[in-house]
């Protein structure tokens, strides 16, 4: 049985949380005298510190309550959160499988959390009998999954494997779902207590700048995170953004069979340059590339105002390329293709 009490920290469990001037009064009429903000201007109010109208329509969405969902500034301030919430500085631990997004780690040694790695196969596949090993460690605390995984882009299998055996969180990160055929997990949080899914308005929705997080998971689970973050934790001009793309679900669809057809056509035009040994599997809005010398061919195109990400000390004389536009692909093949081999 799920004990999620046992997995929290005693300190957090116990918190009394900041009570904002928002959170005492949170309509949107009347004579603002409450919360020391200046009288004038069009920015001058505190933003709603739960986003309950961009959660609401999440909620709509996904076919949820608005109480299953927690917005955050990224998913870096969710995965942060979730550190300070179930692992003790330099007692408890975390997992995740590499090579993979690499701010699991970083949050982890920011909040002193012992932190394991264990490699993919050969297939960008979780060793499920090297895992079992972890399983039972009353220590562990968090397993971080991303799937599709960032850097290799393939969709990681075994996920209900780890969700059935593991009686501490595990966080799925989904932030490149949308580019995938495979559903989200987001459908599945109410049979699972113990899963957190991550997603994001920076890919499919287009909204990198404005810095829009979500982490989908039970209510206690949302509940502690809403305890813990700071008091505006997402601004109102991002906010306003987030809704406002989740009214231009047409356009961004648009925009998302155009990324994925682009997706085929880069994959089809690497596949007969010289210098690529190799193109994997993709099921993101990029494609993870082998070549015959990987930090050689990074420099090459950035001399050319070609930015890509050297991916070689993960993997071997690997470069990560992002979909562009149609135009920007085809500048990316041309100077691939006079590369000297």
């Amino acid at each position: 049985m799920f004990e999620l009490q046992k997995l929290v920290r005693q300190n957090i469990w116990n918190l009394k949380p900041y009570s904002s001037a928002r959170d005492e009064f949170s309509g949107k009429e009347g004579i603002f005298l409450d919360a020391n903000e200046n009288p004038f201007g069009t920015l001058n109010r505190y933003p709603d510190p739960y986003q309950t109208e961009l959660r609401q329509a999440l909620a709509q969405l996904h076919h949820i309550s608005p109480e299953n969902i927690f917005v955050g500034n990224g998913s870096d301030e969710a995965i942060d959160l979730l550190y300070r919430i179930f692992c003790r500085p330099s007692l408890d631990k975390a997992l995740t499988f590499t090579p993979t997004y690499g701010m699991y780690e970083v949050s982890a040694n920011i909040n002193e959390v012992i932190f394991i790695k264990l490699p993919l196969n050969q297939d960008f596949q979780i060793n499920i009998e090297q895992l079992r090993d972890y399983l039972n460690d009353e220590n562990l605390k968090l397993i971080f999954i991303c799937s599709p995984n960032n850097p290799t882009g393939n969709l990681i299998l075994n996920i209900d494997y780890v969700l059935k055996h593991f009686k501490g969180i595990v966080v799925l990160d989904e932030a490149y779902i949308d580019f995938s055929d495979s559903a989200s997990w987001i459908s599945e949080i109410e049979k699972y207590q113990n899963l957190v899914v991550l997603q994001t308005f920076s890919k499919a929705k287009g909204l990198a700048a404005a810095r829009v997080g979500m982490a989908f998971a039970s209510r206690p689970i949302v509940a502690l995170m809403h305890k813990i973050k700071p008091p505006y934790n997402v601004s109102k001009l991002n906010q306003e953004a987030a809704l406002q793309a989740l009214k231009n679900r047409d356009e961004l669809e648009k925009q998302r069979q155009i990324i994925l057809s682009q997706r085929k056509v880069l994959e089809q035009a690497l596949s007969d340059v010289a210098c690529i040994k190799k193109i994997f599997p993709s099921q993101a809005n990029f494609l993870l590339i082998e070549t015959t010398n990987g930090p050689d061919i990074y420099q090459y195109l950035l001399n050319k105002k070609i930015i890509t990400r050297n991916r070689s000390t993960l993997i071997q004389d690997c470069i990560r390329i992002t979909v562009g536009t149609e135009q920007e692909n085809k500048t990316l093949i041309d100077a691939l293709k006079q590369y000297p081999s």
